[in-house]
């Protein structure tokens, strides 16, 4: 049965519970990152991620953000290391925009939301299809990424620049030759835990790998953000 959600007071994260009982479970996400109160763990690795440009293929918006697709049917982009084992591939990217600077982001860290918080979504090899391994605990690996006011940031141009060929729910263009790896900062530090999807089905499937430090964007860049899609309460 299919349910409807947004984020509105009608059907916002606060009634996803109701549609979707998952959302009152133990691993859910986002949650409040506290820096000093996360352990170091010496067993993790350093992330490995390999990124093909030719692998992109389109840019879509499904109504609540809009997200750009990878060919995943071989091992061309794909995440290792880190806490993960054996090969994850990128299936695709999506934002998490606000109305507001102050409520973009998903994850917070220290109570403080970003403006903006990117999400690399990966799916486990060891399962035959992406829709498979999203309903395994060891299904997904998700890697976020921080967005804050600065410079302006030109390899992020290019996907604001292709927004505007999508302003309704389901429309969809060619994005092509895109290396998705130009989003991410220098360093790839990390905090890591076992979460969810942050949006329904919820699914309790994701390794999060949410990254240290941000990348910039600037007022202009921000300020054009996709409007459509920033009725957001969380």
């Amino acid at each position: 049965m299919s349910h409807s959600w947004g984020y509105g007071p009608s059907d916002g994260p606060e009634k996803w519970c109701d549609g979707f009982p998952v959302a009152n479970g133990p691993r859910q996400s986002p949650i409040d990152i506290i820096p000093g109160q996360t352990s170091y763990d010496s067993t993790l690795k350093p992330l490995k991620l390999k990124y093909d440009p030719s692998n992109s293929t389109d840019i879509l918006n499904n109504g609540h953000s809009f997200q750009v697709g990878f060919v995943d049917d071989v091992d061309s982009s794909t995440l290792t290391g880190g806490p993960i084992t054996g090969i994850y591939r990128l299936k695709q990217f999506h934002f998490h925009w606000g109305a507001s600077d102050d409520r973009g982001s998903e994850h917070t860290v220290n109570g403080i939301k970003f403006p903006c918080e990117l999400h690399l979504v990966h799916w486990n090899t060891k399962y035959p299809s992406f829709g498979e391994a999203a309903s395994e605990p060891d299904g997904l690996a998700v890697v976020g990424v921080f967005l804050k006011i600065g410079a302006a940031n030109p390899r992020l141009q290019k996907v604001l620049d292709a927004l505007g060929a999508i302003k309704s729910k389901g429309k969809q263009t060619t994005f092509s030759n895109f290396d998705a790896k130009t989003l991410l900062p220098c360093s790839l530090d990390y905090w890591t835990y076992d979460g969810s999807l942050t949006t329904p089905p919820l699914l309790e499937s994701v390794t999060w790998i949410v990254l240290k430090e941000p990348i910039s964007v600037s007022p202009t860049q921000d300020n054009a953000r996709p409007t459509w899609f920033t009725t957001r309460l969380r």
